[in-house]
């Protein structure tokens, strides 16, 4: 999802949380004296549209972000096969009962400041920061086993050996126990320790983006060497990688690895074009232009088949109250928990047109968060509930709930309220910002007024898990394929649970709050579908939580762009999917001369 607790080396458009396009003006100026510095050592260039959220990983709900580059789990997977593959644990033994795995470092890591790293580094990530119920880290929600929620425990048992012990069978536990980064205690375990006047550990506020890069310490590939907000995240190579080719050789072989921020789609093109990046996602409308430049432009587009992101549209269910106030206005809110009110809206979208017209023909519906990449994916074929453009069926659904028209064709609800309400986004991005404006129009055809809000990514963040003050928004999440992914969305507590958000540590509580007997069973359905270890009784369980999404809607999806990127031919060993993206296999890449 897009979070995803493996540290995948790719250029997500998606947020843990949202679609993240933010924009802000590159500085020329700066940019020319940084490519003049730039040119004594071999480096790429990739174009990312956001500023880096955190240098926090067990914090991070946001995306693109700098960690598949400096950190790494025990283990990580191919990016073309989703094979589970060795990363920091050069191997690992699971019991005959499947309630344990033991990991076995490999010998002589250390860290990018040349300490050593040790059992002890992960016993400390999970039970000092992951599992510790003070940090509101995403990645513990993943790792609840069970109606119970209860955690594994992890403990040394030798120089070089970890041991996870879930308490009952838990079939994701080496995927995201042993996919998370592995964090270092000799630079955060104070942090950890150590409270501040609210009785919160310093860990909260510990590695923001003030933070200077070259405090950040990293096993990955990669460890940043500065950070210009809007303009750029410099990284060198990690010269303690644990990665070299047969002949003896350090990995990457790339010295040094650019982020360029430039939040404007326009720019960034225009920065490619010009030979000032090496590498870019690109969109539809993008790919219609460079497809002509590929030879003249001396690049190579890459496609991989539907992206694994789930684009949608989403209302608050919300019905508590804080400190005495609703959270949503009681009028809104009787609409939003209205399930016809709900599947007219999804069938008033015309995703057709959205996939001819915004997508350039280069996308597919979308009607399940599970990509179709993954075994658990249910097809509509295979039952899975749609809903297709049909405003005549929508309007019905409406009047069937006690909704009216006046003589302007303005939609009502029974008390005589005009519907209306506010659709926010993130700002910045040109297609989402379409999206958000097509949704307004389709909408308006069944008599809803729809406020379109784009407005600045932080504060939208804030408005949804924070003071949850909204009323609808247009985002998004990167998925994995491994469905328990989404547990941080389904699970009732769960930190990305954003269409009836529950407080997390530290956050102000909330009065009332009611979950739906649908919402209760797909968080069940979850649990069970952890629990069970055969791949044909798990399909099932993901395909029933699947079909009461679509029946209930908490989500609307929309459409599945095609994964898309054009790289520049001077890097070699580009091998592309849509799971893991350009850069999945980053230390392996070259940079040739032109």
């Amino acid at each position: 999802m897009f979070f995803s607790v493996f540290s995948k080396i790719s250029l997500r458009r998606a947020s843990l949380v949202l679609l993240s396009v933010v924009a802000i003006a590159l500085n020329s100026c700066s940019l020319d004296r940084f490519k003049a510095e730039a040119t004594q050592v071999p480096q790429m260039v990739a174009s990312v549209g956001t500023d880096p959220s955190t240098f926090n990983y067990a914090l991070n709900q946001a995306a693109p972000n700098v960690f598949g580059y400096i950190y790494e789990g025990l283990i990580t997977s191919d990016g073309m096969t989703g094979e589970i593959i060795p990363a920091q644990a050069e191997s690992w033994e699971v019991s005959d009962d499947n309630l344990r795995i033991t990991f076995t470092l490999r010998e002589g890591l250390k860290w990018s400041d040349g300490e050593p790293l040790t059992a002890d580094d992960v016993v400390f990530t999970f039970n000092d920061v992951y599992l510790n119920e003070e940090i509101p880290a995403p990645t513990r929600d993943v790792l609840r086993i069970g109606e119970s929620g209860a955690l594994p425990t992890v403990r040394k048992v030798g120089d070089r050996q970890i041991e996870f012990v879930s308490p009952e069978p838990f079939a994701p536990l080496l995927l995201y126990g042993g996919g998370a980064p592995i964090l270092p205690a000799h630079k955060l375990r104070e942090a950890v320790e150590t409270k501040n006047s609210a009785g919160e550990p310093l860990f909260l506020s510990t590695w923001g983006t003030g933070t200077d890069p070259g405090e950040i310490v990293g096993n990955g590939p990669y460890v940043m060497v500065s950070y210009s907000p809007a303009e750029r995240v410099v990284m060198r190579r990690n010269p303690y990688y644990w990665q070299q080719d047969e002949q003896g050789n350090p990995k990457p072989y790339v010295e040094r690895f650019v982020w360029q921020i430039i939040e404007n789609t326009d720019t960034a093109l225009l920065e490619f074009r010009s030979g000032g990046s090496d590498l870019i996602e690109i969109s539809a409308s993008t790919f219609q232009l460079l497809k002509k430049e590929e030879n003249r432009g001396n690049f190579s587009i890459y496609q991989g088949g539907p992206d694994t992101s789930a684009l949608y549209f989403c209302f608050n269910l919300n019905q508590a109250s804080r400190n005495g106030q609703p959270i949503v206005d009681p009028i809104k809110s009787r609409w939003f928990n209205t399930l016809e009110f709900r599947q007219a809206v999804a069938q008033a979208i015309d995703r057709p047109t959205m996939i001819n017209n915004i997508f350039l023909g280069l996308g597919e519906a979308q009607n399940s968060p599970i990509p179709v990449q993954s075994i658990y994916y249910l097809s509509p074929q295979e039952g899975l509930k749609t809903y297709d453009y049909n405003l005549e069926q929508a309007k019905e659904l409406l009047t069937s709930a006690g909704f009216q028209y006046n003589s302007a064709g303005q939609l009502l609800d029974a008390e005589g309220n005009r519907v209306q309400f506010t659709l926010l986004t993130n700002s910045g991005g040109r297609r989402i910002a379409t999206i958000g404006a097509q949704i307004k129009q389709d909408l308006a055809q069944i008599g809803m007024q729809v406020d379109f809000q784009p407005i600045d990514f932080n504060t939208l963040i804030n408005r949804l898990g924070n003071t949850f003050e909204w009323d609808a928004y247009l985002g998004g999440i990167t998925a994995s394929t491994e469905p328990h992914g989404w547990s941080a969305v389904w699970a009732l507590d769960g930190s990305l649970h954003t269409f009836n958000q529950a407080p997390t540590a530290g956050q102000p509580p909330v009065e009332g709050q009611q979950f739906a007997d649908w919402e209760r069973e797909i968080a069940s359905l979850y649990v069970r579908g952890s629990q069970i270890l055969d791949e044909a009784g798990r399909r099932e369980i993901y395909a029933q939580a699947q079909q009461l999404m679509q029946e209930h809607l908490p989500f609307i999806y929309l459409v599945n762009a095609l994964d898309m990127a054009a790289v520049r031919n001077t890097v070699q060993g580009i091998e592309y999917s849509s799971l893991g993206g350009p850069l999945w296999n980053l230390p392996d890449l070259r940079v040739a001369e032109n």
